[in-house]
C-alpha cells in the first residue's frame, strides 16, 4: 500500500490552510490531530429532549 501523499497534501495545504513550510515541518501525528473528525455516535433522545426544552426555537 502506498502512502496517500496527494490526499494528505490536499488536506494539509488546502483544507487546513497550512503553509508549505508548516506542512513539511509537521509530524504525521500533528497533521492527523488537525484533521476534522466525523461525529461519534448519536445524541441520546433524552439529552435532545432536555436541550430542546432548555433552548427552544424562537419564532
Amino acid at each position: 500500500m502506498r502512502f496517500p501523499w496527494a490526499a494528505i497534501m490536499a488536506m494539509g495545504l488546502g483544507r487546513l490552510g497550512l503553509s508549505p513550510r508548516d506542512f513539511w515541518a509537521a509530524t504525521p501525528r500533528e497533521i492527523a490531530a488537525a484533521l476534522p473528525r466525523p461525529p461519534q455516535g448519536t445524541l441520546p433522545r433524552g439529552v435532545l429532549d432536555r436541550l430542546m426544552q432548555q433552548f427552544p426555537d424562537e419564532t
